[in-house]
C-alpha cells in the first residue's frame, strides 16, 4: 500500500503550497546535516509543518501553535481522535450531498450547522468536523469571524466538496504523533527554542488596502503594535541564535511608498517572491502579488540577486 503524503486538511487564506519552493531556497543547510527542533507560532492550515516532516526527518520535534482556539482544537482532535472525526465527517458529506439538488434545503443544513458550530457547546471531537464541514463548503474557504467570536461566512458554491478526506486526515494524525501542538500567543513559543531551532512564521498579514482584509481570523485583531511586537520576538530568536524565516504582506503593491516593513526590518534580509491571491469576491482581482519573506540568515547569494 502507497504510503499518503500528509497535506493540508483545510483550505485556507494565505496558505503557504504556493511559495514553499521559495520558503525551501532560504532554508539554512545546516538543516540537513543536524537534528533540531522546527516552531511554527502561527501554524494555520501547516502547509509548512506538513511539508517540513516530509523532507526532513531528522526533525527530532516540532511544535505549533495558532490563538485560534477552533483552528488548535482541530489538529488536537486530528492527532488523537482520527477515527471518530472521520465517522462525524462521512455523515456531513452524505448528507450535504443528497441535498446537492435542493438549493434551500441545502442553505438551511448549512447555516443550521454554522449556529452549532458558533454556539460551542458540541464536544470537542463534534466541533473539530463543525469547523472542518464548514471549511469545505463555506465561500471560498474562508475562516472570518466577528467581535463576538461568531463565525460568520456565507455558504459556497460547491457542488460536491470533499469534506471527508479520510486518507488525509490519517496521514495527517500519523505526522502529528511528534509534534507538541500549543494554544495562545505567538511569544509562548519561545521557551522552546534554542541555538537547534528553526522558525517559520507566518502572521496574519498587514492588509495592503482597505479592502484587502477580510475583517479578522480571531476576535481580536492582529495591529501594527502586534507586527512591532513581532519583529521584537524576532530580534529575540536572533540573540538566541536562532534562525527563522517569516513571511508577510508586501505593502509596496498598492503603494511604492509604505515601506512599514522595510523599516521594520532593515537589519535582516528581506526578498520579494511572487504569490497568487485566490480570495476575492470579483473574479477579475484575483491575480499574483508580491509577498516578503523575511529572515535573520547572512550571505544568501539568492537575497543579493532578488534584492
Amino acid at each position: 500500500m502507497t504510503k499518503i503524503t500528509a497535506k493540508p486538511f483545510l483550505k485556507w487564506a494565505g496558505g503557504k503550497t504556493q511559495i514553499i519552493d521559495e520558503i525551501a531556497k532560504l532554508l539554512p543547510q545546516k538543516l540537513h546535516k543536524t537534528s533540531f527542533t522546527y516552531i511554527e507560532p502561527f501554524v494555520g492550515s501547516g502547509a509548512v509543518l506538513f511539508w517540513m516532516l516530509k523532507n526532513f526527518p531528522n526533525i527530532k520535534t516540532a511544535i505549533i501553535n495558532d490563538i485560534n482556539e477552533d483552528l488548535i482544537n482541530v489538529y488536537k482532535v486530528i492527532a488523537k481522535n482520527p477515527q471518530k472525526l472521520i465517522s462525524i465527517l462521512e455523515k456531513y458529506q452524505k448528507r450535504y450531498y443528497e441535498l446537492e439538488n435542493n438549493g434551500d434545503a441545502k442553505k438551511e443544513y448549512y447555516y443550521k450547522q454554522r449556529d452549532l458550530f458558533n454556539q460551542r457547546k458540541e464536544d470537542k471531537i463534534t466541533h473539530a468536523a463543525l469547523f472542518i464541514f464548514l471549511n469545505k463548503t463555506c465561500f471560498n474557504g474562508l475562516y472570518r469571524v466577528n467581535s463576538k467570536n461568531e463565525f460568520n461566512v456565507p455558504i459556497g458554491k460547491y457542488k460536491y466538496p470533499k469534506i471527508c478526506d479520510k486518507e488525509n486526515i490519517f496521514a495527517v494524525s500519523a505526522n502529528l504523533k511528534k509534534v507538541k501542538i500549543l494554544c495562545g500567543d505567538f511569544e509562548n513559543t519561545l521557551d522552546y527554542v534554542d541555538k537547534n531551532t528553526f522558525v517559520y512564521l507566518d502572521p496574519p498579514y498587514k492588509p495592503i488596502s482597505k479592502t484587502s482584509s477580510f475583517q479578522s481570523y480571531t476576535m481580536f485583531d492582529f495591529t501594527d503594535k502586534d507586527q512591532i511586537r513581532l519583529k521584537n520576538f524576532c530580534k529575540k530568536l536572533d540573540d538566541l541564535g536562532c534562525t527563522w524565516i517569516l513571511s508577510n504582506s508586501d505593502l509596496t503593491n498598492t503603494n511604492s511608498n509604505d515601506l512599514f516593513f522595510d523599516n521594520l526590518y532593515s537589519e535582516f534580509l528581506i526578498k520579494r517572491v511572487n504569490a497568487k491571491r485566490f480570495i476575492n469576491a470579483i473574479g477579475n482581482k484575483r491575480g499574483t502579488l508580491k509577498e516578503l519573506l523575511i529572515t535573520n540568515q547572512k550571505n544568501i547569494k539568492e537575497y543579493a540577486e532578488g534584492l
